[in-house]
């Protein structure tokens, strides 16, 4: 079984086990799903990954990431098992850091 993937034209996720045939899609593509500057500094990014990031085969494939890149929270990332839920992950990160709070789901930072 194949942990490398593409995205159809509708943006779905579909696996795609010929690394040669995944390295031609990745590479050209836009995997950028949303970005935003936040504040001086501080950036958050969702794309898509390509990989699969659920290690232990326990639910669906994990194929999206949102990470922060400055300030307080540097390198903080979040992954998910659908396009819907990294948009929506973005956004509650994105809101979350302009208002102050963590971005870690119903905690607030001190």
């Amino acid at each position: 079984m194949s942990d490398t993937w593409i995205l159809d034209e509708a943006g779905q996720p579909v696996r795609e086990p010929d690394l040669l045939k995944w390295s031609q899609w990745f590479e050209p593509r836009k995997r950028i799903l949303a970005q935003a500057t936040v504040a001086d500094g501080v950036f958050v990014s969702t794309v898509f990954l390509g990989v699969d990031h659920n290690f232990y085969n326990d639910g669906p494939p994990v194929l999206w990431e949102t990470m922060i890149f400055g300030g307080p929270y540097n390198l903080w990332m979040e992954r998910y098992a659908s396009r819907a839920e990294a948009e929506a992950g973005h956004a509650r990160v994105v809101t979350a850091l302009e208002a102050g709070m963590n971005p870690d789901k119903d905690e607030a930072s001190s």
